[in-house]
């Protein structure tokens, strides 16, 4: 049975590995060999350890777990400054991170994961790439709709970017 509940240092491993490998399933064909060649799942780890480290009251950051195994993973926060160019926030709350392993897609989890870090009703924004239909799908049943916003993200191979808002 798959839980969800917020993050704890501990999880950290496990995070990095859901992070990694999400990218993977998810923009593995989008993006060019050579992007990935940059990226590894330690780097994800570190990232993780550091923000669960580290507690900022602003971050609300939660994980799916079946059994012992983190199957995905979950951070709202602020909107970041200048991470998609010119685009201003036009929400002060921000889904920054979804993440959730292909096997589980369609069970309810995501979901479970969203509503750990917004509030249904709570306005906020994401980005999501253009060419990931599943989850702009996703998105849309859970409220949010396209606001015209777009950027191309630089760090990510170019990969275009969309805002959507509720």
């Amino acid at each position: 049975m798959t839980t969800v509940r917020g993050a704890h240092v501990r999880d950290a491993e496990g995070m990095g590995a859901v992070h990694h490998a999400s990218w993977l399933e998810t923009y593995g064909p989008l993006l060019p060999d050579d992007f990935w060649a940059t990226r590894s799942v330690a780097d994800r780890v570190e990232l993780w350890t550091r923000l669960l480290s580290t507690p900022d009251p602003d971050h609300r950051i939660a994980v799916a777990v079946d059994g012992d195994q983190v199957v995905g993973i979950a951070l709202s926060a602020a909107p970041r400054v200048g991470a998609h160019g010119a685009a201003p926030a036009v929400r002060d709350r921000e889904l920054s991170t979804l993440y959730l392993l292909a096997a589980h897609h369609g069970t309810g989890v995501g979901r479970s994961l969203l509503e750990s870090v917004l509030d249904p009703s709570e306005p906020a924004q994401l980005w999501v790439a253009e060419q990931n239909p599943r989850a702009v799908a996703f998105y849309r049943r859970n409220g949010f709709v396209p606001d015209g916003a777009r950027s191309t993200n630089e760090r990510f191979a170019g990969l275009a970017e969309i805002r959507l808002v509720r």
